[in-house]
């Protein structure tokens, strides 16, 4: 498997922004953009991380690296894009795959990070993620309409943009011109760029009016169940069985990482609660798996146009030990989710209904918003 390199450009000045600050340390409900930015290398797991940040902010993007709990080097960026990204190359160690991410994009998924990757591994070429243009274009001189293009054809391109390493950092190094798009650089020095799908959560913050769209419609859900462990045999816990775990006691499953997620979902879009919704007492869902009421969840939510944005879960119990099987769990209720879901786990000191190793108890937040 190729190693994986990631820069995050995030020496940007703000000046459209308008903030009075760096780009990258402007807050959005309370969160930096680089901050948010790098909720995504907890599950990317790169080899290595380079932040290219302003000169006056170097320690202030060390804490933020540093809060995060992740290691990484932060190079002072250059007077241009082209400047950071060769300064951040150059402090990048040696690794198969570059993948250059702008922090103005920072709630772009994990999706479009493996999907960068996955083409850049199967072709040896570079790969950028791209959108669709779904509105007409023209050519205007002087307030008038000189032509018309082809939209058919035109895309609108994302980060992060995705490199075979050795040779983007020579051509980076090299380089005597600035570029606005790192995939530029590679097309001028003669490498093929491939296409991936984007995302329309890679929303980029330019002026003020960007943040507000991310944020007017952004809904925020909490969700918790409990469950005691029963007699039975297997567990399922997170929508992944555990061969000879006793099972969690309840109407269905007893999957209390999934109910919990189900009610953050349904929370976030102010649609009630599983019991509400599902009913207890139903006989469709006796036995049911978690994974029926978190679709079931969010095709509530779909409904009255809302998707879920991300998901947090932490699982409060003595057994079963969730580190080994952490990444799995968040890789299966990611696909369930359709969106970033991050996975933790913690005990009671021996304190309580968990504590005493009695049952299992799990917290959910849950991000939607417009579709």
């Amino acid at each position: 498997m190729s190693t994986v390199g990631l820069v995050i450009v995030a020496a940007g000045p703000g000046t459209r922004l308008g903030r009075g600050i760096p780009k990258a340390f402007v807050e959005v409900d309370g969160v930096s953009l680089l901050a948010r930015a790098l909720d995504v290398v907890h599950t990317l797991n790169p080899a290595a991380l380079v932040i290219a940040a302003p000169a006056t902010h170097l320690e202030a993007a060390r804490e933020i690296l540093a809060d995060a709990g992740l290691s990484g080097t932060v190079v002072a960026g250059g007077a241009t894009r082209t400047d950071s990204v060769r300064l951040a190359m150059a402090a990048l160690p040696p690794v198969d795959i570059a993948l250059v991410h702008d922090v103005a994009r920072a709630w772009t998924p994990l999706d479009v990070f493996n999907r960068v990757v996955a083409a850049v591994e199967q072709t040896g070429d570079a790969a950028v993620p791209v959108l669709p243009v779904v509105d007409t274009i023209v050519i205007a001189d002087d307030g008038v309409v000189t032509d018309n293009t082809e939209r058919a054809r035109l895309q609108r391109v994302q980060t992060p943009q995705g490199f075979p390493a050795k040779p983007f950092a020579e051509a980076v190094s090299a380089a005597t011109t600035d570029f606005t798009d790192d995939a530029s650089l590679w097309r001028e020095i003669g490498g093929i760029v491939r296409t991936v799908a984007g995302d329309e959560r890679s929303h980029k913050i330019t002026v003020e009016e960007d943040i507000s769209g991310v944020t007017e419609t952004r809904r925020v859900g909490l969700g918790t169940d409990t469950h005691a462990f029963g007699d039975t045999e297997p567990l399922w816990l997170g929508c992944v069985e555990w061969p000879g775990e006793k099972a969690l006691s309840g109407h269905s499953d007893g999957d209390a990482v999934a109910h919990a997620i189900c009610d953050a979902l349904l929370a976030g879009g102010g649609l009630g609660d599983i019991g509400t919704v599902f009913g207890t007492d139903d006989p469709r869902y006796v036995g049911a798996h978690g994974d029926v009421f978190i679709r079931g969840a969010i095709e509530k939510l779909n409904a009255i146009g809302l998707i879920p944005r991300s998901v947090s879960v932490q699982i409060v119990g003595n057994r079963p030990k969730i580190g080994p099987r952490r990444v799995e769990l968040e890789r299966v209720l990611g696909d369930i989710v359709g969106a970033d879901v991050s996975v933790s786990a913690t005990t009671t000191d021996g304190l309580g209904f968990t504590g005493e190793g009695k049952g299992i108890t799990a917290i959910a937040i849950a991000h939607v918003s417009a579709g």
